[in-house]
C-alpha cells in the first residue's frame, strides 16, 4: 500500500496507534493489500460515487477504496482509538474522505449522500452485519438509495445471503435477499489474512438491488419465512400452523406436505400476499 497511495504501511500505522483489535466489537483487521484491493474492484467502478464504508478501523480497505479513484468515501467507525489514523488518511486525500464516529446501526443512511451515486462497500463488524444488510435491504423507497453492497462477512453468513430453495443454507435471510437482490458470493478471504487471525474464513459478497421486486408486504413475509423457517423440518401445514395452516396453502395453492426451504422466493411471495 505504501507503492500505491505513499502512506505508511497498515502494519507500521496499527502499531504506532497501538491498534489492537477489539473482540467486543467485531474487529479484525484486514492488513493484506491484494485483499483491499480486490475487493474495492469487486464493487465496479466507483470514480463518480460516493463509497460509503462502516468499520474501516485503521483505514486499510479505505485508503484501497479512495486510491482506486472512489469520488468520495464516507466511513463510519465507532471505536475513537482509530480516528487518529483515518485522519492521517483524509489529510492525505483532502476533501474526498469524511469520517463520521458513531454506532452504524443509529446512522440514517439515506441522509448521507442524497442525490449521489453510491455504493457501499465494507468489512463488517462481526456483531453488527448481519443486522446492517437487512436494514439497507428494507429502506423507505426501492429502488434503494444504494447502487451496490460489496461485503465481507463470515462465510456461514455469506452462504445464507446468497442462498436458494433445497439449499440447506437457505432461510429468511436467503428469501429476503432474494426478493429485493441479485447476490452472488464473490471470493473467501482466509483467517490469515487478518490481524488478529478470527476462527472462520471470511467471504465477500456482492449485491445488486431488482429494479423491479415482486410486490410484497415485508411485515407479511417476515411473519411467514419467522414460522416456515422457525420449524424447517416439519411440513408446512404444521409449521405455518397459527397462521391459518392448510387453508392459507391451499388459498396460496402450495402443497402442505411440503418443506420450508423447497419453496421459491416467488412462493414465499405468493404465501405472504395471501397471509
Amino acid at each position: 500500500m505504501a507503492a500505491l497511495d505513499g502512506l505508511p504501511p497498515l502494519r507500521d500505522v496499527i502499531q504506532r496507534h497501538g491498534l489492537d483489535a477489539k473482540k467486543a466489537l467485531g474487529q479484525n483487521f484486514l492488513l493484506d493489500l491484494n485483499l483491499t484491493q480486490k475487493i474495492a474492484r469487486t464493487a465496479g467502478p466507483i470514480g463518480n460515487h460516493t463509497v460509503i464504508e462502516v468499520g474501516p478501523g485503521p483505514g486499510g480497505l479505505t485508503r484501497a477504496i479512495l486510491a482506486l479513484g472512489a469520488k468520495r468515501v464516507i466511513a463510519i467507525e465507532r471505536d475513537a482509538r482509530c480516528l487518529p489514523a483515518l485522519a492521517e488518511v483524509s489529510k492525505h486525500y483532502p476533501g474526498r474522505l469524511t469520517v463520521i464516529e458513531g454506532d452504524a446501526l443509529k446512522v440514517d443512511f439515506e441522509a448521507l449522500a442524497p442525490g449521489e451515486p453510491v455504493r457501499i462497500i465494507a468489512n463488517l463488524p462481526y456483531n453488527v452485519g448481519t443486522q446492517l444488510l437487512v436494514n439497507w435491504l428494507l429502506p423507505k423507497t426501492w429502488p434503494p438509495f444504494w447502487e451496490s453492497l460489496t461485503l465481507m462477512f463470515q462465510r456461514e453468513v455469506g452462504l445464507r445471503i446468497v442462498a436458494e430453495e433445497n439449499d440447506d443454507h437457505y432461510g429468511r435471510l436467503g428469501v429476503l435477499c432474494g426478493w429485493r437482490t441479485h447476490a452472488r458470493m464473490a471470493f473467501d478471504v482466509p483467517p490469515q489474512a487478518f490481524t488478529p487471525p478470527p476462527k472462520v474464513t471470511s467471504s465477500v459478497v456482492h449485491l445488486e438491488p431488482v429494479a423491479n421486486p415482486l410486490p410484497c408486504d415485508v411485515s407479511a413475509l417476515e411473519r411467514v419465512t419467522h414460522a416456515a423457517f422457525g420449524q424447517r423440518r416439519k411440513m408446512l401445514r404444521q409449521s405455518v400452523k397459527s397462521l391459518g395452516g392448510e387453508a392459507l396453502l391451499a388459498k396460496a395453492e402450495i402443497d402442505p406436505q411440503r418443506r420450508a426451504e423447497t419453496l421459491s422466493v416467488e412462493e414465499f411471495v405468493r404465501l405472504a400476499n395471501t397471509l
